[in-house]
C-alpha cells in the first residue's frame, strides 16, 4: 500500500519537464543534444529589468509581500491592460502569483466541484488536463484540425457543452500549436456562451506578444463576456523572465478575491525582488522587446522551409509563439533503424535517441497525432536539428 495519496498517484508528470530532464541526462552523459522541447526563450532578461532587480535589493525589498502583490505592481498590470488589451480592470481584480501556471491552479482550486466538467480545445498546455483532475474536475478535450489552424469552431463547442461544464481553457497565441485566435473567432464562441451564461472562461494570454499577425484579441474585451472571463498573463515569454516566476490574473472580483484566499494558505505572496522587476517591465513599451519578436519571426520561417522539405512533416503555418506543431502520423507503423514507431510518443523518443534532438510528444497537449518543436533556439541549432532529423527518417 503507497503511503501517497491517490491524488499525486493519478498526477502525470509534466512531459515538457520530463524530457528536458532526459535530455539533461544524456548530455550528462557526453551527448550533444538539441533542446527543442522547453517553452523557454534563449535570450537573457533585458538589462533595463536585471537593474531595476538589482535597484531593488539595493532599497532592501526583503520582506514579505502581499499576498496578491505589491500595490505599485497591480498598478503597472492595470495599466498594462488598459494600454494592450484595452481592458479595465481595478485593484481588487488583480492577482499576483508565482507564475501563470499558479495562477491557473488558484483559478481550478477555487471554481471546481467534483465532477465539474472543463472544456479544452486540443491541442492544449500540457497542465490544464492534469490541474483539473487534481482539483476534481472532469477534462473535457475537443479536438481541432491543422486544417483549420488548431481552432475552436463555435459549431465544435456547442457539442462539448453538457449541464456539468463549468470552464472552457484555452490559450492565444497557443501553446503549442502556435494559433492565434483572432476577435472574429472569439466573438463566434462568445455567441454560443452566450446561451450558457454560468460557464466561466480561463484565457491564457502568457504569449501575447509574440504574436506575427499585428493584433492580440482577449475575450473579456466584450462587454457581454467581461463579468465571466479569467485573463491569465505573465512575463515568461514576452520578457525571456522563465525563472523569475511572476504571472498574474485580471478576472472578476469574486473569483480575484478566492485566488488570493487560496494563495494566502498555500505560498503568500510571490518574490518581492521579482515583483518590482516587473513593475519596469510591465511599465516599459512593448517596443522594449520587439527585438525578440522579429528573431522569433525570422526562425519561424527558417523552421517551417527545413520541416517542410522532410517527407512525412505536415504543417501549417501558426501565428504565434515559438511552436510549431506537426502532424508525424505518416511514420506510424513505420519501422525506422530497427525501431517501430507506433506513437507520437514513440517518434519523439526516436528524435532524442537517434538524432539527439529533444522534442515533446503531442499526446501529452491531448493530440497524439503531432509532435512539439520548440524554435526557442538558435538558427544554427535550428538547422543542424532539423538535419538530424531529416537524416535520421530518410
Amino acid at each position: 500500500m503507497s503511503l501517497l495519496s491517490e491524488r499525486v498517484l493519478n498526477m502525470s508528470t509534466s512531459a515538457t519537464l520530463a524530457m528536458a530532464a532526459k535530455a539533461r541526462e544524456l548530455k550528462a552523459e557526453g551527448k550533444d543534444i538539441i533542446g527543442l522541447s522547453l517553452g523557454e526563450p534563449d535570450f537573457n532578461t533585458p538589462d533595463f529589468i536585471k537593474e531595476a532587480a538589482k535597484q531593488a535589493i539595493d532599497d532592501n525589498f526583503n520582506s514579505y509581500t502581499p499576498v496578491d502583490g505589491y500595490v505599485e505592481l497591480k498598478e503597472a498590470i492595470i495599466t498594462k491592460f488598459k494600454r494592450d488589451n484595452n481592458l479595465n480592470y481595478e485593484l481588487p481584480q488583480i492577482v499576483v502569483s508565482t507564475g501563470a501556471k499558479q495562477a491557473l491552479a488558484n483559478v481550478a482550486a477555487v471554481i471546481l466541484n467534483e465532477g465539474d466538467e472543463v472544456i479544452l480545445p486540443c491541442p492544449y498546455w500540457v497542465s490544464y488536463s492534469d490541474i483539473v483532475k487534481v482539483n476534481q474536475g472532469i477534462p473535457v478535450e475537443v479536438k481541432t484540425s491543422i486544417e483549420n489552424d488548431f481552432k475552436l469552431t463555435p459549431e465544435q463547442l456547442e457539442a462539448a457543452i453538457t449541464p456539468k461544464t463549468k470552464m472552457i481553457w484555452y490559450s492565444s497565441p497557443c501553446n503549442p500549436s502556435g494559433s492565434v485566435y483572432s476577435k472574429e473567432e472569439l466573438r463566434g464562441l462568445a455567441d454560443v456562451l452566450q446561451k450558457y451564461p454560468n460557464i466561466i472562461v480561463v484565457s491564457d494570454e502568457i504569449y501575447e506578444h509574440i504574436n506575427f499577425v499585428g493584433g492580440h484579441a482577449s475575450m473579456a474585451q466584450f462587454d457581454d463576456m467581461y463579468n465571466r472571463t479569467v485573463t491569465v498573463n505573465g512575463v515568461s515569454k514576452a520578457f525571456a523572465m522563465t525563472g523569475w516566476r511572476i504571472g498574474y490574473i485580471g478576472a472578476p472580483a469574486e473569483i480575484a478575491r478566492a485566488c488570493n484566499k487560496m494563495q494566502g494558505q498555500v505560498t503568500s505572496g510571490a518574490n518581492c525582488i521579482a515583483q518590482r522587476a516587473v513593475i519596469t517591465a510591465l511599465n516599459a513599451s512593448p517596443s522594449r522587446v520587439k527585438y525578440m519578436i522579429d528573431e522569433f519571426e525570422v526562425r519561424r520561417e527558417l523552421i517551417l522551409r527545413l520541416l517542410n522539405d522532410i517527407d512525412g512533416f505536415k504543417t501549417n503555418k501558426p501565428e504565434g509563439a515559438f511552436y510549431v506543431f506537426p502532424d508525424i502520423s505518416y511514420y506510424f507503423g513505420k519501422t525506422i533503424k530497427g525501431v517501430t514507431i507506433k506513437n507520437a510518443t514513440d517518434f519523439s523518443l526516436f528524435l532524442l535517441e537517434q538524432a539527439n534532438v529533444a522534442t515533446v510528444t503531442g499526446e501529452a497537449f491531448g493530440n497524439p497525432n503531432c509532435i512539439r518543436i520548440s524554435y526557442a533556439a538558435s538558427q544554427e541549432q535550428i538547422t543542424e536539428a532539423i538535419k538530424r532529423i531529416k537524416v535520421v527518417v530518410s
